[in-house]
């Protein structure tokens, strides 16, 4: 877990785990953003998670926010320059609903009709 509040760093697990993540971030402590941050090889991945919460799971979810840049990186061993890695911070915003829509989604459900019971 990261020491900042709402903030996934993704690394190199599955993109449905960073996505009970996002999840998570969102229905636990009332957050209206979560970020993702990655860097390198696990770019693709946080943004599978994303994509895979916003049209699966949390349809009124939007992305705020998208950064890029690059990181310089200590040399590996046997090498003697630095290496130059992508990064990408992805802000995910819920959409409140506004009162009308709410009554509006209220209204709908109860125009459904009901099976009479015999």
């Amino acid at each position: 877990m990261s020491r900042e509040p709402n903030v996934i760093y993704v690394g190199k697990k599955a993109p449905m785990d960073y996505v009970l993540g996002i999840l998570t971030g969102f229905s636990g402590s009332n957050a209206k953003e979560v970020t993702l941050k990655a860097r390198g090889q696990s770019i693709t991945t946080a943004v599978d998670a994303v994509e895979i919460t916003r049209h699966r799971f949390l349809k009124d979810l939007s992305i705020g926010k998208i950064a890029i840049g690059t990181e310089e990186m200590p040399p590996r061993e046997g090498e003697n320059r630095p290496r130059m890695v992508s990064t990408i911070e992805i802000t995910l915003t819920k959409e409140a609903k506004s009162n009308e829509e709410a009554k509006a989604t209220k209204e709908d459900s109860s125009l459904i009709k009901q099976p009479k019971k015999k």
